[in-house]
């Protein structure tokens, strides 16, 4: 048995309604990531210098030394880019990602946060790499960020963005049961809810795109218009989506020593006041995001195919294709995951038995449907599926005249192929299915046996939409 663990699908064609305040076409939410005093530095115990995210593009960790330039660099984003963005964001809503060890070396910078009313989420206790942190160092860690912070701060953070961060963290995280959103996801426009054991965690996704991290990278912005026209664009088409009735968010991203420059807050100033400009807005923080979220869109209990043991799932999907539960135990040994709970997913997995089984395994089970309005139906002897199915297109409530004619076509067409005549009833009518008798009857085998299949597997579609609908 094989479990792939990542969901490709997410909301799909059909995201739930975001229905922000005052019914707002778009969320705005705008992070200023405080890192500075908490990056990479052998003063806070690292091995090598810092070298990610800074002015020089390309930058190598210096091994047990000090880096001056990189120091001065960092050392620009508290002193004098955070009170300049600081001001630049007067009076709107903004998440601050601290970094722990970073807010204990703020008190200026933490104060003014808190007089301007941001919230203050945990970015870590330190801003370095956790992917080869071990899970049990990545735990004490997260719990010692929480208790510095709430030292620092004077009240525990209630979202969480590592970054640099793990496989685990997000578990990890959730695990505490401390926050209301964790943010490291880039995964959607929406947050969206995960389940680690019996905890439902919000994700409030994050942004790479929308993030003055691009100045600092190969191939990113190289001046302040890029940036500016960027974050417009983006605005344009989500506040377009907001307006034909699917709201979304956009975050934006911002580091002190990088948007604090002059010539990249002036752009930042720029595009923030062509955001005012429009009407629906909503500016808000990450937390009231997450809040508003989980009242309108609380976690549900949904049917979970990827984790049903295999008793469960082939009793469940077993007569999705007419009695062939071999096709659902078929399934359920190959690849499942959260992207297949789904009615398109498990249809998917279905038919990839399905189609991927011999010619004489896929006539047994086309023999293994019922005819149309033929002698099983009326000795009540289809399985509930068939009976709701040809009930539905009116074939059980035929004249007499209108049952001999389907008899005789039944025959007819079972004496040519060697398998009863399928349809998706549910695509038609009485008067459509004499039509594609009529029709189909004139086909060779081959062309016919490809057209049987193809029904058989919208048949099992239909009837999976029907389930996970219910």
């Amino acid at each position: 048995m094989t479990r792939y663990p990542r969901d490709m699908t997410g909301y799909g064609a059909n995201p739930p309604k975001a229905n922000w305040p005052n019914g707002a076409k778009i969320a705005i939410q705008i992070v200023l990531n405080y890192e500075e005093g908490g990056e990479n530095n052998i003063l806070h115990g690292d091995a090598a210098s810092e070298a990610f995210l800074s002015e020089i593009t390309g930058a190598q960790p210096w091994p047990g030394q000090r880096h001056w330039n990189m120091e001065s660099i960092y050392e620009y984003g508290s002193r004098a880019g955070f009170w300049r963005v600081q001001r630049l964001l007067s009076g709107l809503p903004v998440t601050v990602y601290g970094v722990a060890s970073a807010l204990a070396r703020a008190p200026e910078q933490v104060a003014a946060m808190k007089a301007s009313g941001w919230e203050i989420a945990s970015h870590g206790l330190k801003w370095v790499e956790h992917k080869d942190m071990p899970e049990d160092e990545e735990r004490a860690q997260i719990a010692e960020a929480i208790r510095v912070h709430t030292e620092a701060v004077g009240e525990a953070p209630r979202g969480w963005y590592t970054g640099r961060c793990s496989n685990n963290t997000v578990r990890l995280a959730a695990e505490t049961g401390q926050f209301a959103y964790v943010a490291d996801s880039y995964a959607d426009d929406l947050p969206y809810w995960m389940k680690f054991g019996d905890k439902d965690q919000l994700i409030v996704p994050y942004t790479m795109d929308c993030n003055d991290m691009r100045f600092a990278i190969q191939a990113g912005f190289t001046n302040g218009d890029q940036f500016e026209c960027y974050l417009k664009d983006s605005f344009d088409l989500l506040y377009e989506e907001g307006d034909a009735g699917a709201p979304k968010m956009l975050s934006i991203g911002l580091h002190c020593r990088l948007a604090g420059r002059p010539g990249r807050a002036a752009a930042l100033r720029r595009a923030i006041e062509y955001f005012k400009s429009h009407e629906g807005v909503w500016f808000a923080t990450r937390l009231e995001i997450a809040e508003h979220w989980s009242r309108e869109n609380p976690p549900v209990v949904l049917m979970r195919p990827s984790e049903m043991d295999r008793e469960t799932f082939v009793s469940e999907f077993g007569d999705v294709f007419e009695h062939s539960a071999w096709i659902a135990e078929g399934a359920y040994a190959g690849e499942l995951g959260p992207t297949h709970d789904t009615a398109q997913g498990v249809h998917q997995a279905l038919a990839r038995v399905f189609r991927g089984a011999s010619e004489k395994q896929r006539l047994d089970v086309l023999t293994a449907h019922p005819d149309l309005a033929g002698k099983l139906a009326s000795a009540g002897r289809l399985t509930a599926e068939s009976t709701a199915e040809q009930a539905g297109a009116g074939l059980d409530m035929l004249t007499d005249e209108e049952r001999a004619s389907f008899t005789a076509f039944n025959d007819a067409y079972t004496a040519k192929f060697g398998f009863p005549f399928i349809i998706a009833v549910k695509d038609n009518t009485k008067a459509s299915i004499v039509e594609a008798f009529e029709r189909r009857i004139d086909n060779d085998r081959d062309r016919e046996f490809s057209e049987a299949c193809r029904q058989v597997e919208r048949i099992a579609e239909l009837r999976l939409l029907e389930k996970f609908s219910a």
